[in-house]
């Protein structure tokens, strides 16, 4: 049978996307592209905003439209923030919350029995034992979801209701599964979570941490990066940052998660920081790292976000630097506590804000990656096309030669190809 999968939303999602490719792949599924004709539909959705939940609902349709006799899986955060019925009242034949997300294939299977569904006149590959399911997929940066759930209740978040609480699996777990992508190719291992400095807390009697797990995992064999989704400020102390810069495969890529660079507005959306305490953990990673990769999210809009407030906003993050900052105007989510708050900006104001900041980050972004031009050599993992990221993931691309997805290459930024992607002139040399 024919299986699409698509997935919305975060890295974590990505990562989960994945796990259920590998299992259909295992079971002799084959596995096409959403836009083809397929047997099983599947949609790992997400609910962090309204915008994505519309994106949700027009996917599940879209699929329905596809094949109107496919089966339609809703699985991910829209589907566990809505109830059954209403999604099975939504071109939706089955739902798959996240925790249930790891017997999907057990779960379809029970439906088609219960619906006497048929198998499409389709002859499914055969794998040959031994060979890696995912090889034709894969590529050679894996987001690696290590964590699950939040605990923080952030004023504006649904995702600890979609989520749960925090949870995560014991370090021998997870090398175990890191040695089996590092055999297929993997080289790069981004460790992903919905609250990811919070690994091992839901196991203080453990001792794991997410540095004792970075630590374990650079030793591993065939794992040359390691580079983190977002982290929270209070993760970066000084011990934190002085264990992490010893790991010869740690990226030097930080996404520290800010939200707003005024205290009020911070307080307001219960995030348990201060601008000042978000400042001393960046002096200490560029104290430490040199000259790092740091990026941001930003909200924009928030509920009773006065013009002062977000003009201390905008000051802060031109103060801070920042290689990038994502910006988002502030959605509602039914729900929250931010929901039910007085001072609910226009679209209007929002959109106004948004642009300030964008403007803001191009600017810091090109001063950034133009600061590598002439300088010291960088190190490139290539992916393909000719195109990899640095270390410090800069985009570049070597137009003069035909470099093999995987390889490490030494060289120097010469210049900028274009807005995105800088080029790149190797040494001789190089790591396949």
């Amino acid at each position: 049978m024919k299986v699409a999968i698509h997935s919305l939303g975060c890295k974590v999602n990505t990562f989960e996307a994945q796990q259920m490719t590998d299992s259909f792949l295992k079971k002799g599924y084959e596995i096409v592209p959403f836009t083809e004709t397929a047997d099983i539909y599947i949609i790992n959705t997400c609910s962090v905003t309204n915008i994505a939940d519309h994106k949700s609902r027009q996917m599940l349709h879209r699929a329905r439209a596809l094949n109107p006799n496919a089966i339609v899986v809703a699985a991910g955060c829209y589907a566990n923030t809505r109830s059954r019925e209403e999604l099975l009242g939504e071109d939706v034949d089955i739902v798959v919350l996240n925790e249930e997300k790891k017997d999907i294939i057990e779960i379809i299977d029970k439906y088609r029995e219960e619906h006497k569904k048929e198998e499409a006149a389709i002859e499914a590959p055969v794998l040959s034992e031994g060979l890696s399911p995912v090889s034709e997929y894969g590529k050679t940066r894996l987001f690696f979801k290590v964590q699950d759930g939040c605990n923080a209740f952030c004023s504006y978040c649904i995702i600890p209701y979609a989520r749960g609480r925090i949870k995560s699996p014991p370090v021998e777990e997870i090398l175990r599964l890191a040695g089996d992508f590092a055999d297929r190719g993997y080289r790069e291992f981004v460790l992903t979570g919905i609250h990811l400095s919070s690994y091992g807390l839901d196991r203080p009697e453990s001792g794991e941490t997410l540095i004792t797990l970075i630590e374990r995992l650079s030793g591993l064999k065939g794992v040359e990066r390691i580079r983190l989704g977002s982290l929270e400020p209070k993760i970066i102390t000084e011990d934190f940052v002085a264990r992490l810069s010893q790991i010869p495969e740690f990226c030097p890529h930080f996404h520290l998660s800010l939200q707003s660079g005024s205290d009020s507005v911070l307080k307001r959306m219960n995030r348990h920081y201060t601008t000042e305490e978000y400042y001393k953990s960046v002096t200490l990673l560029r104290e430490a790292f040199g000259s790092p990769a740091i990026t941001t999210d930003v909200i924009v809009g928030f509920p009773g976000e006065t013009e002062e407030e977000f003009e201390e906003s905008r000051a802060f993050i031109e103060k801070v630097r920042f290689y990038e900052t994502h910006v988002f105007k502030y959605s509602r989510r039914q729900g929250t506590a931010a929901d039910r708050m007085d001072g609910q900006l226009t679209n209007a104001q929002k959109a106004a804000r948004e642009k300030v900041l964008l403007q803001l980050t191009a600017k810091r972004k090109r001063q950034f990656e133009d600061s590598f031009i002439d300088a010291a050599p960088v190190e490139v993992l290539f992916e393909e096309g000719s195109q990899g990221y640095t270390r410090e993931y800069v985009r570049v691309q070597c137009p003069s030669a035909d470099i093999p997805e995987g390889a490490i290459l030494k060289g120097k930024i010469t210049g900028r190809l274009n807005n995105d992607i800088m080029e790149f002139v190797p040494n001789s040399g190089c790591s396949e």
